[in-house]
């Protein structure tokens, strides 16, 4: 079932608007939406379990009839559990396959772009997974398949099993993880990875400085000052740190206002006069770090 060739991942737009953080309320998501469409961006990545399904439902109301030329991406596999406060892994086929239905109507879409397994582990029936999504291919329903898996060992079986057409996972200056050893085995392959994160929950734009995984505070600010050092917005630096990877085809950057769409965009358009040299130069200098678990 391997089709990143036919999703077209490596032609496809470099930047989507992550839609976890679009306000609930059907009028606010609404503007934000519009303004990202308005502004170019064709790349909405939503999931079934933000918002419990609302996120979907608002994201289907503000692109009907605007559709075309936008692709659509969602995530399943987190079940809701009978308490409605929490939730359990469930990638079995009897579930995925009425919960992508239960997507496309919620977005009142007849297909989705990309549909990614929201997860993964090495215990998980993957033959049950491959086999719900290729059916949902063949009836049209999905164009490609993707999984969101940060873990390299579960990465590499799937890539061994059956190649998705994406894989998405965290990466920026905070958190350079794949770079040892998952970017240079997808960089071989046609799987394409999505980049969640790029901006580090917007500590490395304008939110208050943490610790960040292993990065004590101290150093975080560091790592924020050296890239506020180079000359351009942070967020043109970050997108072009993204991007530069060979393996990454898109960003998926959330955005909860028009003001956050906006600065978004300009980012984009600034990130194409970062020199290579310069981001190169910073992957030197800054520290990197490695996974610890699933390896």
């Amino acid at each position: 079932m391997s089709d990143s060739s036919d999703l077209g991942f490596h032609a496809s737009p470099s930047i989507a608007l992550g839609c976890m953080s679009l306000p609930e309320a059907f009028s606010e998501a609404e503007k934000v939406v519009h303004r990202a469409i308005d502004s170019g961006l064709r790349y909405f990545d939503t999931a079934d379990l933000y918002q419990k399904g609302k996120n979907e439902e608002n994201l289907g109301r503000a692109i009907r009839g605007r559709r075309e030329n936008l692709y659509v991406a969602s995530k399943v596999g987190n079940q809701w559990n009978p308490d409605g406060k929490s939730w359990s892994w469930n990638p079995r086929k009897a579930y995925l396959l009425p919960a992508v239905e239960a997507s496309l109507k919620r977005l009142r879409i007849d297909h989705l772009d990309l549909c990614q397994l929201h997860g993964g582990t090495l215990e998980d029936p993957w033959d049950e997974v491959f086999e719900a999504f290729g059916r949902l291919r063949e009836q049209g329903k999905i164009r490609g398949f993707g999984i969101s898996s940060i873990r390299p060992n579960v990465i590499r079986k799937v890539m061994g099993m059956n190649p998705p057409a994406t894989i998405m996972m965290q990466y920026s200056p905070l958190d350079r993880r794949p770079e040892e050893s998952v970017f240079p085995l997808l960089e071989q392959s046609g799987t394409r990875v999505l980049v969640r994160g790029a901006f580090a929950k917007g500590i490395l734009i304008d939110k208050p400085v943490v610790g960040f995984l292993d990065f004590p505070a101290e150093k975080v600010a560091e790592i924020k000052a050296e890239i506020a050092a180079s000359g351009f917005s942070p967020e043109a630096v970050l997108i072009r740190f993204g991007l530069i990877e060979k393996a990454v085809a898109s960003l998926v950057i959330g955005a909860s206002s028009v003001a956050q769409v906006q600065k978004l965009r300009a980012g984009l358009e600034e990130s194409e006069a970062v020199p290579d040299d310069l981001i190169l130069r910073l992957k030197e200098k800054l520290p990197k770090n490695q996974y610890q678990d699933h390896r």
